[in-house]
């Protein structure tokens, strides 16, 4: 059975520019998946990186708040 939170780190429905910024996260989450024991410490690992991919796709997203001009 495949770990629930990797459903989180797939990344092949997002535009081309999101894509490249996702897919390294989906990758190393899979490579943690395949290479180390089920159980407590995985999950949080995997949580940690979940929550650091957001930030990261947030970032490419981030536009900076328009100035607004005094008259």
């Amino acid at each position: 059975m495949q770990d629930r939170m990797l459903q989180f780190f797939e990344y092949a429905h997002l535009p081309p520019h999101l894509q490249e910024i996702s897919k390294p996260f989906g990758e190393l989450a899979k490579q943690i998946y395949d290479t180390l024991p089920s159980n407590p410490e995985r999950t949080a690992g995997l949580r940690k990186l979940l929550e650091a991919k957001d930030c990261i796709v947030r970032a490419k997203l981030y536009k900076e708040p328009e100035k607004e001009t005094q008259a």
